[in-house]
């Protein structure tokens, strides 16, 4: 008889031939091949990946997050470890959206990617300067993520994605860019669904979640908080269960609102965890820092899953549990 897992589901290559897999996406009105991503902040700003694996073969590039201006960030040490995950405070070092455009972005297109465009500011008007100098890229930069999970510096209190209103300005500022606009969104707050909601009111097609937790690590030798900056945003293995009941919370509030689901995917079934609980894509972040082929295996292992499990397509994932009886 066929070749059998040890929970009793027939393995890939054992027995009968396995379906072939669809590995298209669609998030809004952008057709992807495949639904893994570089997620922003993990990859630099151009083809930095591009040695360890055929960025073509992705979803998309999510360039690190780039100001209207060139920014220097935080002092170091910037970067620790912190248990199964980092904890970081590099403080959205750039060179700036024109800079970028000019240097960085075209050895990137040259790779055949796709790129989606991450761009912040620390005011609703730095977000509009940023998003009409990106009106200026190729068609190759197909969408911008707007990163909301920013110090908010204009005198109101706090990160622009925990306040509805002040994010939902910000979406509307960022019109400019001329394509496709994602807001990254924070888990630091109970009002995510506010906040998705009152983005997709203002032009964002789709909502990208979710950016780091606040979090902070002591230094063993000197006592101290590990990082210059004191507190970071903590990413990796550990945040995954928080990301996915973020976007299982939106998608059960806000069934019609494309997802981008990120955090702690590390495998496939990270990944297809977070697309079945509503994500159309998922971005792959810290687990690049331990392998640089991270995103191109967790893709090859996603499909190999739904081969398994008779899926003939990584589309017909999402959801799958909100459309379970009473799920």
């Amino acid at each position: 008889m066929p070749g059998r897992s040890r929970r009793g589901r027939p393995r890939v290559g054992a027995g009968p031939t396995p379906v072939a897999v669809d590995t298209r996406v669609r998030i809004g009105s952008i057709e992807l091949p495949n639904p893994v991503l570089v997620a922003s902040g993990t990859a630099g700003y151009g083809a930095e990946l591009a040695e360890f694996m055929d960025l073509a073969s992705l979803g998309a590039v999510v360039t690190k997050s780039i100001a209207a201006y060139e920014w220097a960030g935080n002092p170091s040490p910037r970067l620790s470890p912190a248990g199964v995950g980092m904890i970081n405070a590099v403080g959205l070092q750039g060179p700036g959206v024109e800079h970028w455009l000019a240097h960085e972005l075209p050895v990137l297109l040259d790779t055949g990617a796709r790129v989606i465009a991450s761009i912040w500011g620390r005011s609703v008007d730095d977000y509009r300067r940023a998003a009409e100098q990106m009106a200026a890229a190729p068609a190759g930069v197909v969408a911008v993520e707007v990163n909301l999970s920013c110090p908010n510096l204009e005198g109101r209190r706090g990160i622009f994605a925990h306040d509805a209103e002040v994010s939902a300005e910000v979406m509307r500022a960022t019109e400019a860019c001329g394509r496709p606009r994602w807001a990254k969104l924070s888990p630091n707050t109970d009002r995510v669904v506010e906040v998705a909601a009152a983005v997709h009111e203002a032009g964002a097609e789709s909502v990208t979640l979710v950016n780091t937790l606040l979090g902070m690590v002591i230094d063993p030798h000197t006592l101290a908080p590990a990082l210059a900056a004191g507190g970071g945003g903590l990413s990796g293995r550990g945040m995954h269960p928080v990301a996915v009941r973020v976007v299982h919370d939106v998608r059960a509030a806000l069934p019609d609102l494309p997802i981008v689901g990120v955090g702690g995917v590390s495998s496939g079934w990270d990944a297809v965890e977070l697309m079945l609980v509503g994500a159309q894509a998922v971005q792959v972040g810290t687990a690049t820092f331990a392998d640089p082929r991270a995103a191109a295996n967790i893709s090859a292992d996603m499909v190999r899953w739904a081969a398994d499990h008779g899926h003939p397509s990584l589309a017909v994932l999402t959801n799958h549990v909100h459309r379970r009886p009473n799920g």
